[in-house]
């Protein structure tokens, strides 16, 4: 799991190296598509590539259980610190894993450059479908009929974070609409807080927040991609947190360094609106504030809605080349909805499964002491099922993030506005499409 997710930078480069599909609902598949998906004969072992801190505490229980398929852990960056990179190096020269684990927003790019399997056919895959959240199942097949792509792993379902303790003191009660949250933020500043921190870096977490909104970025209709990153849910988003940011309503500290930190730990960010996987950040970081912390669902743009947005969460994908794609697919659902492979890999890296009981492990059942006694995950089990599950990402995401952020850390610094930025990352995202000889409208 990575929650500060991107594509590896230079995959996109890799693009004229590798087979192109026309898109990602369109084209064939890999060399070893769903039609090869049969039993390898005799004992198989199998290389899997992950960055889950312990993920081989998993891989244990499955290898003493199936002694015929052996998988071999090989440990390496988080995609965006290497590991996508080299993955296409290694497709490229034929010598790639069995199995990697690729972020959603990562995986149309694997699809488009033909670097993933399709597992359909393989045994059980396709009747897996239902033991996973609905738009997670959306995420690894494209809308594509007959085609599965890579087996959910996590999710980051959105939820605001909240300090309970400074909201009571100062008679606030919890926004629950985005409306209440901009008029509680000018309450916080006069009292020398910030109700959050707006982070210039994380355009991934701004995606969420246009995820939630019911905005699109990219489309694709099987013939070409349509990129609508200003879209009319996208300029709301930007229009908001623009107006919040001249105002001087949101702290703008960079974000994962020790001064991020410490805005939380001393209590000048009373709020933030992030994933699942946000509560280990925040009692890691802020670790003064320890019973002081709640979670309640984010503000919504409609009050009485329900959405929420994701940030974050990854696959497993059994990469083209390899020779038994048949175990490799075995394995991945293995680990993926096993409820002792599930357990495992959340007490080493506090994954939340993508499976729709992966809520109902015990490790998600108590209360937590950090958030006074709060039963935290019944809030993110309930995001979970209010994220839109049409949401797309486009094949060159990293180019986009790297784009947009640009123009975000300019918007902060008072040169040009959030929505600016979003139309600069808009044209240079098509630009590139188009230099990869990708299909895409505009």
């Amino acid at each position: 799991m990575s929650h500060r997710t991107a594509l590896a930078g230079g995959a996109l480069l890799l693009v004229s190296a590798l087979a192109l599909s026309a898109c990602s609902t369109g084209g064939g598949t890999s060399d070893t598509d769903a039609a090869a998906c049969t039993p390898s004969e005799g004992k198989v072992n199998l290389t899997f590539t992950s960055w889950l801190p312990g993920i081989e505490d998993a891989v244990a229980i499955w290898n003493d259980e199936n002694p015929d398929i052996q998988v071999e852990v090989q440990t390496g960056p988080n995609g965006n610190g290497g590991t996508y990179k080299n993955f296409f190096n290694q497709i490229e020269a034929g010598n790639a894993p069995d199995l990697g684990q690729i972020e959603y927003d990562a995986l149309p790019n694997f699809r488009v450059q033909d670097g993933v399997v399709n597992l359909a056919d393989c045994a059980g895959i396709l009747d897996a479908k239902s033991n996973f959240i609905d738009w997670t199942w959306n995420q690894v097949t494209f809308g594509e009929e007959n085609a599965v792509y890579a087996i959910p792993q996590d999710i980051g379902p959105e939820a605001l974070y909240y300090r309970a303790d400074l909201f009571e003191a100062a008679g606030l009660d919890v926004p629950t609409t985005w409306d209440e949250y901009a008029a509680d933020a000018a309450i916080i500043r006069e009292q020398g807080g910030y109700i959050t921190n707006f982070s210039q870096s994380d355009i991934n977490a701004f995606a969420g927040l246009v995820w939630q909104a019911g905005g699109q970025w990219f489309a694709n209709d099987g013939e070409s991609w349509d990129v609508t990153l200003d879209s009319a849910e996208s300029t709301q988003v930007a229009d908001y947190w623009q107006g919040l940011i001249d105002e001087d309503l949101v702290g703008t500290v960079a974000p994962w360094t020790d001064e991020w930190n410490a805005a939380y730990n001393s209590g000048e960010m009373w709020t933030w609106v992030s994933a699942v996987w946000g509560a280990n950040t925040i009692s890691s970081g802020a670790p003064d504030t320890s019973g002081k912390w709640a979670v309640a669902p984010m503000p919504q743009w409609t009050e009485g809605a329900s959405a929420a947005g994701n940030w974050g969460g990854s696959t497993t994908a059994v990469l083209t080349g390899s020779k038994h794609p048949y175990e490799a697919a075995q394995f991945a659902l293995w680990l993926n909805s096993d409820a002792d492979a599930l357990t495992a890999m959340n007490k080493s890296a506090n994954i939340y499964p993508a499976t729709v009981d992966g809520a109902s492990l015990p490790a998600f059942a108590d209360g937590l002491d950090f958030y006074g006694g709060q039963k935290i995950y019944e809030v993110f089990a309930e995001a979970a099922k209010n994220v839109n599950p049409d949401f797309t990402w486009g094949p060159t995401m990293t180019q986009t993030y790297t784009d947009v952020a640009d123009g975000f850390s300019g918007a902060v610094s008072g040169s040009g506005t959030l929505l600016d930025a979003l139309k600069t990352g808009q044209d240079k995202t098509i630009a590139a499409l188009k230099a990869a000889a990708i299909p895409v409208k505009g």
